[in-house]
């Protein structure tokens, strides 16, 4: 299975949406599990089904709406996936990082980028909001980076820095927004692996010492591409469980949705806070 995407194939579809809208996004939003009410409430909103864009994947897992939403929050343009594409559906790396790729052909220069994650710290509880400071790969350790196959020069470099994933300025904006909300926001690392199926108790036990203090399917390739393009990045996470580390209790998606309507509300206010900021 082809892994990448051609330019034309990214321009293809940043061009059928730069039909649809006039808006031009200072910012693209990438909202995870049970995290969509925020682009429910953009005003002047244009909204896009993925399936009617050409080379585009299509989501398909509940709980991810599958359009993108463009259109204004705290008065800034904005482009917001509501619904984010997963390796674990089936399709290859080129595809899942696609999204982000047409956001830098449309000349998007932020990112931020929010996901519903396992609690691995042990102080992390199921509804608290996690400040992601760095990530761990071990999809593309494992040979799964988002980068392999032809290079393209025209949006990155071959060997693209991962030292500052996530922008220093904008976390030091998150944290500000944060204590004015009085938010109790979290700081860590996370991990992404590539699903579905949920972490075993050993594997948490291993994420821990390798440092990780949450763990997903998602967020790390996004990033990755992300910063390939020049893009500068923030993270969030929504600890919707608290890890397994004993196996003594069942995880489920349901009770990551249901995790996300305590979440959404504290994410909302610091995106909008940030974007406010931009």
């Amino acid at each position: 299975m082809q892994n990448f995407i051609s330019l034309a194939q990214i321009d293809e579809a940043a061009q059928a949406i730069r039909k649809q809208t006039l808006l031009q996004p200072v910012a693209g939003i990438i909202l995870g599990s049970g995290l969509n009410d925020l682009a429910d409430s953009a005003q002047k909103a244009v909204h896009i089904p993925y399936s009617d864009l050409p080379n585009f994947p299509v989501s398909t897992v509940q709980g991810h709406v599958g359009r993108f939403v463009i259109g204004e929050l705290e008065g800034k343009p904005v482009l917001i996936m509501q619904g984010r594409i997963h390796y674990y559906e089936g399709y290859t790396m080129g595809q899942v990082t696609l999204p982000v790729r047409v956001m830098q052909r449309l000349g998007i220069p932020n990112l931020i980028v929010t996901n519903a994650a396992g609690g691995v710290h042990p102080d992390f509880l199921p509804g608290d909001v996690m400040l992601i400071t760095d990530q761990i790969n071990l999809m593309g350790m494992s040979g799964l980076n988002p980068l392999m196959g032809p290079n393209l020069d025209e949006i990155g470099p071959r060997f693209p820095d991962m030292s500052q994933a996530y922008d220093r300025v904008y976390n030091d904006l998150a944290r500000k927004v944060a204590k004015e909300n009085n938010i109790v926001l979290r700081e860590g690392v996370y991990a992404g692996l590539s699903g579905p199926s949920f972490e075993s108790p050993a594997d948490l036990r291993f994420l821990r010492l390798a440092g990780a203090d949450a763990v997903g399917m998602s967020t790390v390739p996004e990033v990755i591409v992300a910063r390939h393009g020049n893009m500068r990045v923030l993270g969030l996470s929504g600890i919707s469980n608290k890890a397994n580390l004993d196996g003594s209790t069942i995880t489920t998606h349901q009770e990551v949705i249901e995790a996300g309507k305590v979440i959404t509300p504290k994410v909302e206010k610091i995106v909008r806070g940030v974007l406010r900021s931009l």
